[in-house]
């Protein structure tokens, strides 16, 4: 199956948007001076520099060597790992990841990590794709790359639950959630939907010869132009996002 991958410069031309966007998470975590916090997911380290401008000790981990690489020129303490394979052990008193968690579809070892990581009173706050997440941009990758032969539910590369889904998940390890929520958040796209495709949906057109990945992303827009473009041209994702805060109890 195709993996994602993933290029520093073509994320921070198509999807700077993605950090910007953070921030409330961050006001869920509420960061203070002084803590050690695991960015779980870290990308190219835009949001770990704002962790570590609270005062705190921030450790960033992602799969990615080229994100991870940009992240270390910023200066941060950062670490290619698999979120699915965490190897810390009680040392953080926090855990945050942002656009990240969707990515990771063996859900329940990225929770079992996290608590490894954590101390006893930490807590795991968090943002990513829920159920529903950019439906109409998945429908036509599914629908579409299901017309070039391929089995779609191979290549999806996607983990979008639902919150009681999430909770289950997150109790069964021993956390007590504070607050999880699903909103719908559509997303203008600053570079277009051909932007996003070409930075998000690598594992579709991984799976097709090279002459053929431009006119496959031709029939995805196709589809989606209607429900996503506006009279003026603005492209606006159907973003959908489940976000969590949740606390290991101290026993």
């Amino acid at each position: 199956m195709p993996q994602q991958t993933w290029n520093s410069q073509t994320y921070a031309n198509n999807a700077r948007f993605v950090a910007d966007l953070g921030m409330p998470v961050v006001e869920w975590l509420k960061p203070q001076p002084g803590e050690r916090i695991l960015d779980l997911g870290c990308g190219d380290g835009a949001l770990t520099v704002k962790l570590q401008d609270f005062g705190c000790q921030v450790v960033g981990v992602d799969a990615s060597p080229d994100l991870i690489r940009t992240a270390q020129s910023l200066g941060l303490d950062a670490h290619v790992m698999d979120g699915q394979a965490l190897t810390f052990e009680t040392e953080f008193d926090a855990v945050f990841s942002n656009a990240a968690l969707h990515w990771m579809q063996r859900s329940e070892q990225v929770i079992s990590g996290v608590w490894q990581a954590l101390k006893p009173g930490g807590r795991f706050v968090g943002e990513f794709g829920g159920y529903g997440n950019v439906g109409t941009i998945h429908q036509a990758l599914m629908t579409t790359i299901a017309q070039s032969g391929h089995n779609p539910d191979t290549l999806n590369p996607w983990f979008f639950p639902k919150p009681e889904e999430y909770q289950t998940q997150l109790e069964t390890a021993g956390f007590t959630v504070t607050q999880i929520q699903l909103t719908s958040r559509p997303t203008p796209l600053p570079t277009g939907v051909r932007g996003w495709l070409e930075t998000f949906a690598n594992p579709f057109t991984k799976a097709l010869p090279a002459g053929d990945r431009s006119a496959f992303l031709d029939t995805v827009i196709e589809l989606v132009q209607p429900q996503l473009q506006d009279a003026a041209g603005q492209w606006t994702a159907d973003y959908v996002r489940l976000r969590f805060s949740a606390i290991k109890p101290e026993y």
